[in-house]
């Protein structure tokens, strides 16, 4: 018990943290709405949380051995309960982008604080269970996100997607304080910390993360302001990388990486982080500007996902003590890439009913996918080397959503005009098909004042409508690939045969 609770404590805050990447995904209509912000500027209320989190997650590592896990964690929650009520508060989309941003980057430090605690806490097989704890956590969270989003919009309003964070935070601010006791703090870490390498990971993070969020929006590389951000973007993190590379005491242990478990296990979270987050940001969008669903609506059809999610763990548990891991891992990635594969044969009359398999193809592999990267990519690591590393694995994983949501984005703008083009070019008067449904709009619409220009403005959104349909199978087709190639190297890892006794770090 003295080893449970305080790691169910730290489970419930990475779980909340966890959480509100995905709790405003069915909510983004209201959202904008409420904020009078455009289409292509409601992504940045889930991108800015995430990227945010990007930046902090990598210095969890040197952040624990600053203040300790005890502070750090209570130090997280507190911060993150705090900018959930601004978040609430927020008068425009500037104000709720800056707010989230906060958000992430307090709130951060709570997910990988409970990877290498479980390493302390747990021991030998138990260590499997801890796993699926985490992977269980690091896949429904994101799952539900949507679906208890899209309940408290419709019963409330969507101010409540951040208040609800209030008093569960609090608790978790007060509970760490009091439970967690794993390290002591080292203060004078603060004196030799690299700075300029912070700097340097700060700016490259930002401006990449700008780059994919608003290229396709401005043309790509034809506005300055994004061949700016991209050149800074590669300046910054390759002096980064290069400076971790050759100090003595780096901010990110990219050394890490030569244990061939730890960097395909990197690899395989960042595929994964592209699946969980890209996907639950594709099908609110889909759902609520294609299919016209509100915001309860999305979060019901989405639901699926969580509960083949949850059928998923204790499958994993029995299993994972029977099964070689490195197996059920790529089986896991498998199953996730046909589920991606099955999104790429959407069309526009799709509602839950024609979601259903595919969610389920997708959310019953997810701790396959994630509990397995976390037992033989971390587990693989010497105790010394576990905190900065950790904050590396789960960086990746974070940073796959990152991308997977901007690239996404930028699919859906460039394909939407594309396919649309390609329609449009084909509604001609020679074609008999098209003076048919011409004629069968003018129809329908003959009480309005003027029919036939109403029958060419929903002959408009028809076309519409079936692009961006096709643009959102072409991004799932994009996400498909990236587990293919995951697939192609699950079978590199290692088995990992993990130690006696739990990793002392007093």
């Amino acid at each position: 018990m003295r080893e449970i609770l305080p790691f169910a404590v730290m489970c419930i805050g990475m779980f909340a943290a966890l959480l509100d990447i995905q709790i405003v995904a069915s909510s983004l209509q209201d959202i904008g709405g409420g904020l009078s912000a455009a289409q292509d500027e409601i992504g940045w209320v889930q991108t800015a949380y995430l990227i945010a989190e990007i930046i902090v997650i990598p210095l969890s590592g040197w952040l624990t051995r600053v203040f300790s896990t005890r502070w750090l964690f209570a130090a997280s929650a507190a911060g993150f309960t705090l900018t959930s009520m601004l978040c609430g508060l927020a008068w425009n989309i500037d104000s709720m982008i800056i707010f989230r941003a906060l958000q992430g980057l307090l709130g951060a430090s709570m997910i990988p604080t409970v990877f290498t605690s479980s390493f302390h806490y747990f021991s030998g097989t138990k260590r499997v269970y801890a796993a699926a704890v985490i992977g269980t956590m690091a896949s429904i969270a994101p799952t539900l996100g949507p679906v208890i989003g899209g309940y408290i919009t419709d019963a409330l309003n969507w101010h409540w997607l951040f208040y609800v964070n209030l008093l569960p935070g609090l608790a978790v601010t007060i509970l760490s304080a009091i439970l967690v006791d794993i390290d002591k703090p080292d203060h004078k870490l603060l004196r030799d910390a690299d700075y300029l390498g912070i700097i340097l990971m700060a700016l490259g993070l930002g401006t990449l993360e700008y780059v994919l969020e608003e290229g396709s929006r401005w043309n790509w590389f034809t506005d300055s302001t994004i061949t700016t951000c991209a050149w800074i973007a590669g300046f910054s993190l390759l002096t980064f990388i290069a400076r971790c590379l050759t100090i003595t005491s780096p901010v990110v242990d990219f050394r890490a990486l030569t244990n061939r478990n730890f960097a395909v296990g990197c690899f395989l979270s960042f595929v994964v982080g592209i699946g969980m987050f890209a996907t639950i940001y594709l099908e609110p969008l889909f759902l609520g500007y294609v299919r016209g669903f509100s915001a309860w609506q999305t979060g019901i059809a989405v639901f699926s996902t969580g509960i083949a999610s949850l059928a998923g763990v204790p499958v994993y548990i029995y299993l994972a003590k029977r099964i070689d891991l490195r197996w059920l891992m790529l089986g896991g990635m498998a199953c996730f890439g046909l589920g991606m594969w099955s999104f790429s044969l959407i069309t526009s009359d799709w509602g839950w009913q024609q979601l259903l398999v595919p969610q389920i193809l997708r959310g019953f592999p997810q701790v396959f996918c994630v509990a397995p990267a976390v037992t033989l990519g971390l587990g693989s690591l010497p105790p010394a080397r576990l905190k900065y590393a950790s904050g590396l694995f789960n960086m990746m994983r974070n940073l796959g959503g990152a991308v997977g949501i901007a690239v996404s984005g930028a699919i859906i703008n460039d394909r939407t005009n594309f396919h649309f083009l390609i329609l449009s070019s084909n509604l001609t008067a020679t074609r008999p098909q098209t003076l048919q449904t011409l004629t069968t709009l003018q129809q329908q619409m003959s009480s309005t004042l003027i029919p036939t220009r109403a029958a060419l403005q929903q002959l408009w959104q028809i076309t519409y409508a079936q692009a961006s349909t096709l643009a959102y199978a072409d991004a799932f087709r994009a996400i498909t690939l990236a587990f293919v190639a995951a697939v192609c190297l699950a079978p590199l890892l290692r088995q990992v045969a993990p130690p006696a006794q739990p990793v002392n770090e007093h």
